[in-house]
């Protein structure tokens, strides 16, 4: 190789960035210590911006085609190298391309709960996450605010930023728009516009960011307050709890029966099991959880007591009691109450011996 091949070798004379990461925003050209050529080809492809930067200061940016690199479309560098009449040497300059097409596939998510006060379960701890897409609306201001001399720039930088501005604007579209929890699921479009209004606001002019688009995929309560509202729907469809009570038992009756390794204890299960429907039935366990009032007292029992060779009464016990007292009853008194075959002693009589005391021993054989 030749002196004049090495010294051209020194001199860039093609610019381009060819990306095929999808997440890269920023990239410089490695210039290293080369020098761009004059009439050197800048080839800026749809979805780039190229931006040139002399000693830290921005200079001329390029939109998407190809250029030959003159005095004539440098005319910001031109002035700040001081080139007055035009240049025939090479020069030194960074050169950033930066993506100006949509990024996709980015998520977003609440590291910690959102604390909001509810109009039906009072103060609640809200989770969601979606995803957005992102877009660099002003290379200039996003190479000033974020890139500044770094080499590649890419999405996941941005993360952490990007996080903290949706979870605020987040909170504060929840703050405002007062929806019930149980109603955020139909409102999600509307709460997606609204959070990605708010974000731009923040980004656009700070940083030159835009979010094409903003998705909520979903926003959840505290796992114990979706069990208890699992249950609270579940007792909601069920209704008559007394009808669900007695499929239940006839379900596990139907098993227990069809199960031949059962055993003794699979019919000890089934038959408690039917006692207990049998006795929701018999009380009219139909009623969903009604009270069940309670039976009447069963009628006091009536006696009729031998009074020289007739039946007298009907008594009642407090009145035999009365009668035993004053000794017109006594343990030999023959008496008869329903249910009984025959007229008995009274004394023989479980129900009424108590009315005379302990019974008196008998006399002492040889006294």
């Amino acid at each position: 190789m030749g002196w004049f091949d090495k010294l051209r070798a020194e001199f860039i004379d093609i610019i381009e960035w060819v990306d095929d990461t999808n997440h890269t925003l920023v990239w410089r050209f490695p210039r290293y210590h080369n020098q761009i050529k004059n009439g050197a080809q800048l080839i800026v492809r749809p979805g780039q911006v190229a931006v040139f930067v002399h000693e830290g200061k921005l200079a001329d940016v390029f939109e998407p085609g190809t250029y030959e690199l003159t005095t004539n479309n440098l005319p910001i560098l031109s002035t700040l190298q001081g080139w007055k009449h035009g240049f025939d040497s090479p020069f030194k300059s960074e050169v950033y391309f930066v993506a100006t097409r949509t990024v996709t596939d980015l998520r977003w998510g609440t590291p910690n709960p959102v604390m909001l006060r509810d109009p039906e379960f009072g103060p609640i701890r809200l989770r969601a996450f979606g995803t957005y897409t992102l877009r660099c609306s002003d290379p200039r201001r996003l190479i000033t605010e974020l890139v500044g001399t770094d080499g590649v720039y890419e999405t996941n930088e941005l993360e952490t930023l990007m996080r903290g501005v949706i979870n605020q604007s987040l909170a504060d579209v929840l703050g405002q728009s007062q929806i019930a929890a149980l109603d955020l699921a139909q409102n999600y479009e509307e709460l997606a516009g609204k959070i990605r209004s708010s974000a731009v606001d923040k980004i656009d002019d700070e940083y030159g960011l835009d979010l094409p688009q903003l998705f909520v995929v979903n926003i959840s309560l505290p796992e114990a307050v979706e069990k208890a509202l699992d249950s609270r729907t579940s007792m909601g469809v069920i209704g008559d709890m007394g009808r669900f009570q007695q499929y239940q038992m006839g379900q596990a009756m139907t098993a227990a029966a069809e199960n031949p390794s059962g055993g003794g204890a699979a019919d000890g299960m089934g038959l408690g099991m039917g006692f207990a429907m049998a006795q929701q039935i018999a009380q009219g366990g139909v009623g969903g959880g009604a009270s069940v009032p309670h039976p009447p007292p069963p009628p006091p029992q009536l006696w009729h007591i031998a009074d020289a060779g007739r039946a007298a009464g009907p008594f009642g016990v407090a009145q035999l009691a009365a009668e035993a007292q004053a000794g017109r009853l006594s343990r030999t008194t023959l008496v008869w109450t329903a249910g009984m075959a025959t007229w008995e002693p009274a004394g023989q009589v479980g129900a009424l011996a108590a009315l005379f005391g302990p019974p008196a021993p008998p006399p002492i054989p040889g006294a």
